[in-house]
């Protein structure tokens, strides 16, 4: 099971005061706030030394997922503060002027301050905000200990901010679905015009600290006479963060499927041969991989999608750091002038649900132009991949921004969508009131196993909690077949199948717009459950 560090802080009062390098108010607090803090956590019980290795192991770890209440900038105070003149009070005092007047009184040398905040709302008194980094399916004994170290770390850290930003920390290792149901606006660290800048560690930034911090102690020299300003710590990366109920599209790369002989686009079926070309271009992706030389744990993990160890007796998933294959069948306007119809496979993107991976993307676009498709159970010829345009009309439809989407291919349900037997029980009671109540059980069971199968796929869980959803075994899209009639995986025979209708909607309920690919369900990185724009 995929799995994941948290390190969650709480809030000792609904304020915080964190300023960003352009002096504006920040929110969420940067992944380096976060870091200095355990480090001053560790520093202050005198267990730097010992917790050296698992900070160095954080640092260089990818930029965390934050999960933080909703912040709003509210208005602000004045504070008489020192101007920081007491070198003016110390000559006043060596003058012999010890009568604490004109310059030798500190009290005169003051300014006034002007204090900004965010103002944190949803949560009450308290609130929380999480951070999150991905873990590989299987934890070596070393890693289990930095994580036991940053836990402990983690309880000890007092600040995040300014120091009356107080705070209660608390780490663990939780699932993905244990970190889907926590509470707060999802931020992910993806490029974005919107996108808001955060400090984040990288290696080096625990050295630099601890230099930072000894020529603080050092800063006067000369037996105290010279004062030696300490250089502003400047080993880490700005990165930028987006909420992500606004769903900011994700890099892919696509492909045209054509005959080796005539150059054609070359054509399979819908309805049937979805897993054969998503299966095709896994494999041809692996050979391409063990080619360019990637390590054999990458290949499992990021290209077939094997979390398990080397000779383990049961396949364990990675979670959506895996490549995802999704055949688009194309969407064309016939001779009758009606609405588009759902036709042929002739096209495929491949992209990952999870965020920062563009190097693996466009490796991907590179290598496999020109790769084969072999269909190991048919003696067909082989299919070549070609690059296409991601302004292709029909790679458009799939990726682009649009309020309203409806599958092309059914999404198979998360779960099975009767455990209770309600359908049976319906064929046994003749009263409208029970069957209405029945009814209404059913609906609710399979619309939460949808929102459910958003959330595993990336959606945010405000964007999956707001959507305007309507299901039916029948497709929205002129062309599609009964959702029973497609072809998946055996694995996948047992879950129930359904054309889905989605309009997403904000919070207030207002319609927005959300960037392709959108595929979601049990058949995600194969392209079962995938999405169009209407």
């Amino acid at each position: 099971m995929s799995s994941q560090l948290c390190i969650s802080v709480t809030f000792l009062s609904p304020y915080f005061h964190g300023r960003r390098d352009d002096n504006m108010p920040e929110w969420p607090p940067s992944p380096l706030r976060l870091f200095q803090s355990l480090v001053a956590a560790v520093a202050a019980g005198r267990r730097l030394d010992r917790s050296r290795p698992a900070l160095r192991w954080l640092e260089a770890l990818p930029a965390p997922r934050i999960v933080a209440p909703t912040g709003e900038i509210g208005g602000g105070y004045r504070l008489s503060v020192p101007n920081n003149s007491m070198d003016v009070v110390n000559r006043a005092w060596a003058r012999g002027n010890d009568l604490g007047q004109g310059d030798a009184n500190p009290a005169t040398h003051r300014t006034m301050k002007t204090v900004r905040y965010v103002r944190l709302i949803d949560q009450g008194d308290f609130p929380v905000a999480h951070y999150l980094w991905q873990l590989p399916s299987h934890l070596p004994t070393e890693m289990v200990d930095h994580l036991d170290t940053l836990s402990t770390a983690s309880k000890t850290a007092v600040t995040l901010g300014w120091g009356l930003d107080l705070i209660a920390g608390h780490g663990r290792v939780i699932s993905t679905e244990e970190s889907n149901l926590l509470q707060g606006e999802r931020w992910e660290a993806i490029a974005h015009n919107q996108a808001v800048p955060l400090r984040v560690p990288v290696s080096g930034t625990l050295d630099a600290l601890e230099r930072r911090h000894h020529f603080w102690l050092n800063r006067l020299v000369d037996s105290g006479t010279t004062f030696v300003p300490t250089a502003p710590l400047s080993t880490f990366e700005i990165t930028g963060y987006a909420r992500s109920v606004e769903q900011t599209a994700l890099p892919f790369a696509a492909f045209s499927l054509r005959n080796p002989d005539s150059g054609n686009l070359r054509a399979f079926t819908a309805i049937h041969q979805v897993p054969v070309v998503s299966g095709m271009a896994r494999h041809a992706t692996k050979l391409a991989a063990q080619r360019s030389g990637w390590p054999q744990s990458k290949v499992n993990e990021f290209v077939l999608g094997h979390g398990e160890p080397r000779g383990a007796p049961s396949h364990v998933t990675v979670g959506a750091a895996r490549f995802a294959y999704l055949p688009l069948p194309s969407i064309e306007i016939r001779k009758d002038g009606g609405a588009p119809v759902v036709g042929d496979i002739r096209r495929l993107i491949l992209f990952s649900f999870a965020t920062n991976h563009d190097n693996e993307i466009a490796w991907a676009g590179r290598t496999l132009s020109g790769q084969d498709l072999i269909c190991e159970d048919t003696a067909a010829p082989p299919t070549i991949l070609t690059p296409t345009p991601k302004s292709d009309s029909v790679v458009q439809r799939y990726t682009q921004r649009a309020t309203t989407w409806a599958t092309v291919t059914p999404v198979v349900l998360p779960g099975h969508d009767d455990p209770a037997h309600y359908r049976r029980r319906l064929g046994r009671t003749t009263s409208e009131e029970e069957q209405a109540r029945l009814l209404a059980k059913l609906d609710d069971r399979i619309d939460r196993l949808l929102r459910r199968a958003m959330v595993q796929s990336g959606i945010s869980m405000s964007l999956a909690a707001h959507a305007d959803i309507q299901c039916r075994r029948v497709g929205f899209w002129r062309g599609t077949e009964r959702a029973d009639h497609y072809r998946v995986p055996a694995h996948l025979r047992q879950y129930a199948r359904v054309h889905v209708r989605v309009q997403w909607r904000d919070e207030k309920g207002e319609p927005i717009e959300v960037p392709g690919p959108i595929c979601f369900g049990g058949g995600r990185f194969y392209g079962i459950g995938l999405f169009a724009a209407l």
